[in-house]
């Protein structure tokens, strides 16, 4: 019992390390011999493994260090399985960083997703880290959440498709790559109440079923996901972590999930701390543990007590053992368990050349013009430009959290806390997670040094405009934080700017784990607007009559009304990473054709959030079937900015491929299928994302007013015009039915094309579940 339990938990890294022997001076060192005291009958997982290794082969070497000395202390020499996140890249300081998640998905080109995570996986296997903690598939609706960064953004079947393309870039075609892929956070997680971290969702099981479950549906129907992280939430009074409907019924009774699920860190404590369900260690545990969660993590605080709990008969050790043969499989697969399962092929050394081109690909492809009167490109040379705006000459703003940068800066604060370098913060009861929300005053210069020493060759906004155009000046105007005693003097704006002929502002705000953020983890805002004095700067340079461009770094959706009235043209850069500073340059002199899509509806106003476009008949702001209430204080009820929305120097047509007689949409084969042509109908060679949605008319239970069902990235030269077929499964239309039963009723499908939710400009009507009476028909 004692090693199955020890199976059952995490151990902490930072714990096998001591000071050095007989009183000598150094910083920590590794001391394995620790093990034998901390985990006596084995180990089951090591948590926090980005904290070891300064480089890959220091990383390599400390957890083969680890892994053997598991395996002297576990029976049968099995060793333990290493975890790491991998939303951005590997999260170490050897690991290749890429845009953030949603950043990714406005590229909406899956395979990028797939080529970039296969590169994270082999970056683990290399060093010895068999599970890769991502990607995040939670939908999220509501930008106040700190989180969305980490996201695919708002659309499940877009999250769906890009989470798929993840696992299987992770896990390889034939699921023997050594790593393991982890979907999380599983459910409903973006989606708490007042956006708040950790809070109630309030969502019915209809929606979390149809909607929000929809990519982990794909993942571990198509992908094999292997792995499932639970979520923080509490679900109709039910916490997540203790859901039996959540992690047994559904996720594996319906789902058909049959992998391994953990714990995301400290939920299991949660019971006890925060949603109070358990009132002792051995409560929360035994709750946890039945409703189908295996694995504690970052340690054992809870699972310890499993023991116990067994002896006096409040559970089952037939539980245990479930949730101990899940583990022992999943180590098996990757090769922990000495002459079982697999044999797997040596680790190949990253590809660094392949992350290189993946990196710069989805940063150019990601890149969205949100705006645009005529006034980019530019041209180098032609015009006196001026650059302003704190993000302008700072390369960490363009890092999200779980990414080298963060992971560098927690450290830091950490140690800045422990001195007493924090106002307001007693470094005797300071715990772990209070640092996601303590401000760092003074810090902001040693997190920027932090990124410039992991990312040498990255270059900020500016110097990466200047290398293009060496006249270009700069006036270090605006802040994140605003300073009431110093606000911005319109004559000191007016004189910074007298002699340009074009303002580019660059804008946005901090997004990571410690520091000044208002953005990431344990982050919420009440308002997302630009924060400091950043729209007074636009506003003030607006005043001066100079035409500006207004670069937005972001990764999430942020109240831009201000910016969008006083700028001719707006570019969003969704934390870019060390692409950052040359793709935004390259992209507003036009040595890059903007080609990104939003992959999250941009709001007007505070109060119309959550605002998305897939939304029920007769809510939100689209009603096909005729005018419904709105807000009577808001002269236009839609987003600023559509989800799939964005600009390029170019302009596509799209129309519905009607030749020859045949229908341009019909189903056929159980495939939704429509032939569309597309054509570049301006002067530059460039890309676009073609959209394909529909709408089930009229059905039994409200459904939305537009489903995303397909799409495809297509590049066309000026003057191109091509065909092209977008299709997708009738199965991608089914849902939960009145009954309960999840299928199709017969009727009629309204489907529509084009290049974002608002441009929808082609249609057609087909009739569903009315001839072949089989995967058209409600199943069970």
């Amino acid at each position: 019992m004692e090693q199955k339990v020890a199976q059952l938990g995490g151990l902490i890294a930072p714990e096998l390390f001591a000071l050095p022997r007989d009183g000598a001076e150094g910083a920590p060192v590794l001391d394995t011999n620790r093990l034998r005291e901390l985990r006596p009958h084995g180990v089951g997982h090591l948590s926090l493994a980005w904290f070891l290794g300064d480089d890959a082969d220091s990383l390599r070497e400390q957890l083969a260090t680890v892994q053997a000395a598991v395996r002297e202390v576990s029976p049968f020499g099995i060793g333990a399985l290493v975890h790491n996140e991998g939303i951005n890249g590997f999260l170490h300081a050897c690991g290749s960083q890429f845009p953030t998640s949603w950043a990714q998905a406005a590229t909406w080109q899956p395979e990028l997703i797939r080529r970039a995570s296969a590169v994270t996986a082999a970056h683990m296997r290399d060093t010895g880290v068999q599970l890769l903690f991502s990607p995040v598939m939670d939908i999220n609706r509501d930008p106040r959440w700190g989180r969305v960064h980490e996201t695919y953004g708002e659309d499940p079947e877009l999250a769906a498709q890009m989470s798929v393309a993840f696992v299987r870039g992770v896990q390889g075609t034939d699921q023997e790559s050594g790593v393991l892929a982890t979907g999380k956070h599983f459910l409903g997680y973006g989606a708490s109440e007042g956006a708040l971290n950790q809070a109630v969702t309030p969502l019915g099981r209809r929606a979390l079923i149809d909607e929000y479950a929809e990519p982990f549906r794909r993942a571990i129907a198509e992908a094999g996901l292997t792995l499932v992280m639970n979520a923080y939430n509490e679900i109709d009074g039910i916490p997540a972590t203790a859901s039996r409907w959540l992690l047994t019924e559904f996720l594996r009774d319906t789902l058909g999930f049959d992998g391994l699920v953990v714990s995301d860190y400290d939920s299991i404590n949660l019971l006890r701390t925060a949603h109070r369900t358990a009132r002792t260690e051995g409560e929360a545990a035994v709750q946890a543990l039945s409703a189908g969660l295996d694995v504690e993590l970052p340690g054992d605080t809870n699972f310890a007590s499993l023991m116990d709990e067994v002896g006096a008969g409040r559970l089952d050790e037939r539980v245990v053992d479930v949730a101990v043969a899940r583990v022992l499989t999943v180590k098996a697969r990757t090769g922990l368990i000495p002459g079982v399962g697999p044999r797997l092929t040596p680790a190949a050394r990253p590809d660094r050349a392949e992350a290189a081109d993946v990196r710069r690909a989805v940063a150019a492809r990601g890149t969205v013009l949100l705006q645009n009167d005529g006034t980019l490109p530019l041209s180098p040379g032609e015009r006196r430009v001026v650059v302003v705006g704190p993000a302008a000459d700072e390369l960490r703003i363009h890092f999200g959290a779980y990414t080298s940068v963060s992971a560098a800066e927690m450290p830091l604060g950490m140690m800045a806390v422990m001195e007493g370098r924090v106002p307001g913060v007693d470094s005797a009861t300071f715990v772990f997670t209070d640092i996601f929300q303590t401000r760092m005053p003074g810090m902001d210069a040693a997190f920027e040094d932090v990124a410039r020493k992991l990312h040498p060759e990255a270059s900020t906004v500016l110097e990466a405009l200047r290398e293009l155009d060496t006249k270009i000046g700069f006036a270090p105007l605006g802040r994140f934080e605003a300073d009431a005693e110093h606000p911005l003097d319109a004559s000191v704006v007016e004189t910074a700017v007298a002699d340009a002929d074009l303002v580019v502002a660059v804008v946005g705000e901090r997004t990571g784990w410690v520091g000044n953020n208002t953005a990431g983890e344990g982050q919420t805002t009440a308002s997302p607007t630009l924060p400091g004095d950043q729209e007074d700067l636009l506003e003030l340079v607006a005043a001066t009559g100079k035409p500006m461009v207004t670069v937005v770094v972001s990764g999430r959706p942020l109240l831009l009304e201000k910016a969008a009235r006083t700028s001719n043209s707006v570019l969003l850069a969704p934390l870019l990473g060390e692409e950052a500073g040359a793709t935004v340059a390259h992209t507003l002199f036009g040595l890059i054709n903007p080609s990104g899509k939003l992959p999250s509806t941009f709001p007007r106003h505070l109060g119309q959030i959550p605002l998305y476009h897939g939304h029920h008949h007769g809510s939100g702001y689209g009603h096909p079937a005729g005018t419904r209430h709105g807000y009577g204080d808001l002269d236009t009820q839609g987003p600023l900015y559509a989800f799939g929305h964005g600009l390029s120097y170019t302009t596509f047509a799209v129309g519905l491929d009607e030749r020859d007689g045949a229908p341009a949409v019909e189903l056929a084969d159980d495939m939704v299928r429509a032939r569309l042509t597309v054509s570049n109908t301006g002067a530059v060679d460039g890309e676009t994302v073609v959209q394909l949605y529909a709408r089930d008319e009229f059905a039994s239970v409200v459904r939305p007013v537009r489903q995303l069902m397909a799409f495809t990235r297509i590049s066309l030269t000026a003057g191109e015009t091509r065909d092209i077929v977008l299709e997708a499964p009738v199965e991608r239309l089914h849902y939960t039915l009145a009954d309960g039963r999840r299928g199709i009723e017969p009727g009629d499908v309204t489907v529509l094309a084009g290049l974002g939710s608002d441009t929808l400009n082609c249609a057609a009507t087909i009739a569903v579940g009315s001839t072949d009476g089989r995967s058209n028909t409600p199943t069970a």
